[in-house]
């Protein structure tokens, strides 16, 4: 009987304990806190490079990385889905990339109200850095945009006509740089821009059709300027299929293999390049402080830099497009 009644008593316990794991407060916390690293896609060169920054600094700081983003530059739902299931599942800290200046405002707003910290990187979102969000993290896109017009105005001599190939509506990163663009190019009194309304969209073979259809405006110009990798890749394989490869002078934005042989090639004469490992880094350290409750920037500037020929091999710029 004795025998008996300890069973019994030590099935109740067994019970109530198994009871008590299942309620959802019992679930035990992750050893690192979470954050959450969301790029505006997952594909191009330029976000592996921010992810491997992201990863470095997950590292030194002890924080587990999350990364995960929509597949392609222009799936605006997907990309706040993500958010809204971050901020659902608890995590510590977010770093975004937000592929449109509004439609990501209203979940950031959702992130900001259960008190999770949000950093914005690459491209900018509708709010004041420092109030709404916690900072921005990004390349002064709009002097990228003015070295890229500079120098392609210094490749005419200051003479000629150039096609401006965009990247996608509500993208504030290269809307920036695209602005950039045209404002050095109207301080060069003799060179004209005879296309400027034609939208790459987010992949590479989408900006070699859309060239493609451009291509009356190309054959008539002497320069030609992409804001980003997807369109400059885009816009090189047009120029080579119809023989105008090395014809025009072309700048390009971003750095990836096939456009850094492109430029050793002669192919393309000047890429602008960002810092993308370096983003990822001061993205993911700058969460971690404003987690901490430590004083942040509102705005970091990562650099931005023009690549050439000429300046390939310098070991500042071979650490940008490794």
């Amino acid at each position: 009987m004795r025998n008996s009644c300890v069973f019994v008593c030590l099935l109740l316990c067994a019970v109530a304990a198994g009871s008590e794991q299942d309620k959802p407060d019992a679930k035990p916390k992750p050893a690192k806190p979470l954050i959450a690293v969301i790029p505006k896609g997952t594909t191009h060169v330029f976000w592996k490079s921010v992810e491997a920054g992201a990863r470095q600094a997950g590292e030194e700081l002890n924080v587990e990385i999350i990364w995960k983003g929509p597949l392609k530059e222009n799936d605006r739902a997907q990309q706040i889905q993500v958010v809204q299931q971050f901020v659902s599942q608890g995590v510590d800290g977010i770093v975004l990339a937000p592929l449109d200046f509004k439609a990501l405002v209203g979940p950031i707003k959702a992130a900001a109200d259960k008190k999770v910290p949000v950093v914005i990187f690459d491209s900018a979102l509708d709010g004041k850095p420092g109030e709404d969000f916690a900072s921005f993290v990004a390349t002064n896109n709009t002097k990228g945009g003015e070295l890229g017009g500079k120098e392609l105005a210094r490749l005419l001599g200051d003479k000629g006509k150039v096609v401006l190939l965009r990247y996608q509506a509500g993208s504030a990163s290269t809307d920036e740089r695209e602005k950039g663009f045209l404002s050095a190019i109207q301080a060069a009194k003799d060179v004209k821009v005879i296309s400027e309304n034609r939208f790459a969209g987010p992949t590479a073979g989408e900006a070699k059709n859309q060239a493609l259809n451009m291509i009356d405006d190309l054959r008539k110009a002497d320069g030609v300027f992409c804001p980003n990798e997807s369109s400059t890749l885009g816009m090189l394989l047009a120029l080579r299929q119809q023989g105008l490869a090395g014809k025009i002078k072309f700048v390009g934005f971003d750095a990836s293999p096939p456009l850094v042989e492109a430029l050793q090639k002669g192919e393309i004469n000047a890429l602008v390049v960002q810092n993308p490992r370096r983003m990822g880094y001061l993205g993911v350290k700058t969460v971690v402080a404003r987690m901490k409750g430590d004083k942040v920037e509102a705005v970091i500037d990562t650099g931005v830099a023009l690549v050439t020929k000429e300046n390939l091999n310098d070991p500042e710029i071979k650490s940008l497009i490794e």
